[in-house]
């Protein structure tokens, strides 16, 4: 019985990784959108959140079902609760892509011009701190997970920065506002993303150690 069990705890391993594997690729495939204005890749990552959503829903069932049938204890226990609240965080972020690729096809009405934020830099410390926390995940090292805590700062900061010089733009040249407007709520997607990633990393740290960090609060289980 403790092997089979064993196997379930892997294959609902397998299925969030395989759902993470999709929400990765829609993040990519959204900010790269917004980088060549390219309305396919927009099409693409909307096309994938129904697979995304039921794949949420699939795995959600499945960690219930163990947890009915198996009434897991300890580290077990705390692994699946992990998943189920990742599952929940990545099923955000995919929310989080389909946002950008609407903003990227709202962005095709208007001349392509530049605006003092940079997006690719932001998503592509967002996507880093979703696939560093997802490797600690995979390994279960709570200290890689504690390393993407800290990148949230950043990720915060450079969001806050957008929004000053966005707002500032704005004042300045009411004409671009529709691009300002976009890139702003794109930033703040961004940041939303780091969010998610954080919440993962969290996670992981409650499952390898029994510690809820969340809040900045620590609670360690004996």
């Amino acid at each position: 019985m403790r092997i089979k069990f064993q196997q379930n705890l892997d294959e609902l391993k397998e299925r969030l990784l395989v759902m993470a594997g999709l929400v990765e690729q829609a993040i990519q495939r959204s900010t790269e959108a917004y980088s060549t204005r390219d309305t396919g890749l927009c099409e693409m990552v909307l096309r994938s959140e129904p697979a995304i959503n039921r794949m949420e829903r699939e795995i959600d069932q499945a960690a219930l079902d163990l947890l009915a049938m198996e009434q897991p204890m300890a580290v077990d226990l705390r692994f699946i609760i992990a998943v189920i609240r990742i599952n929940a965080d990545l099923e955000r972020v995919g929310d989080q892509a389909v946002n950008i690729a609407q903003r990227v096809q709202d962005l095709g009405m208007f001349a392509n011009v530049d605006v003092p934020v940079d997006i690719p830099k932001l998503a592509s410390l967002s996507s880093a701190m979703v696939r560093k926390a997802l490797q600690a995940f995979i390994e279960g090292d709570a200290d890689l997970a504690q390393s993407v805590l800290a990148l949230d700062d950043q990720v915060d900061e450079m969001n806050s920065a957008a929004f000053r010089s966005l707002s500032t733009l704005i004042g300045q040249r009411p004409e671009m506002t529709p691009q300002a407007l976009n890139a702003l709520i794109i930033s703040r997607n961004l940041e939303r993303v780091g969010d998610h990633a954080t919440n993962i990393a969290e996670d992981v740290i409650f499952w390898v150690r029994g510690a809820d960090v969340r809040h900045g609060a620590i609670a360690e289980e004996e």
